[in-house]
């Protein structure tokens, strides 16, 4: 019995050591996804610079954001020309949006009465040239949901890639 314990103790502590082995660096990527190819060298992906929320309730989440959590928060900035009134809470790495509806044809409005407690939006993330990564995607056939660049809530260009060509998500891209 004794014997059989320390040859078990034997075999684990080597499967432990090989376990322990550091394996080389590999990127995987699913081939259930068709591939478009990688950014070209005359545009590159940037950092995540927000993440934005849908509320139904722009003061219960800005209370929330900044009272219980402690977050600072900007004041409420209406968009007109986006359909929305923005919060922006500051996470120090990065930032998240919190998005109401600015008038009955907003865009948050629709996502809204889909779910209506809210919920994630859009992801944005910087381009150091969005013209090059504009006409660079639409090569890829990569959709976006305008046919042009805008000004966004930032005061910098954008444009937000369709989400059935991006994973399901609502990607929008933010010059740098």
């Amino acid at each position: 019995m004794a014997r059989a314990l320390a040859a078990g103790a034997a075999n684990a502590r080597g499967l432990f050591s090989r376990l322990q082995t550091p394996l080389p660096a590999q990127r995987a990527f699913s081939t259930s996804q068709p591939s478009h190819g990688v950014a070209g060298p005359v545009w590159n992906l940037g950092r995540l610079n927000h993440v934005a929320i849908a509320v139904p309730d722009l003061e219960k989440a800005t209370a929330f954001y900044k009272n219980v959590l402690g977050a600072q928060v900007s004041e409420t900035v209406p968009l007109p020309d986006h359909g929305v009134s923005v919060v922006f809470v500051n996470l120090g790495n990065t930032k998240m949006e919190l998005l109401h509806p600015l008038g009955s044809d907003s865009p948050i409005a629709g996502f809204l009465q889909k779910n209506k407690a809210g919920g994630m939006h859009h992801v944005c993330i910087e381009v150091d040239n969005i013209n090059e990564a504009v006409m660079d995607l639409k090569k890829k056939k990569i959709r976006s949901l305008s046919e042009e660049v805008k000004i966004g809530a930032h005061g910098k260009p954008v444009i937000f890639l369709h989400p059935k060509d991006c994973g399901g998500v609502l990607v929008e891209l933010e010059q740098a």
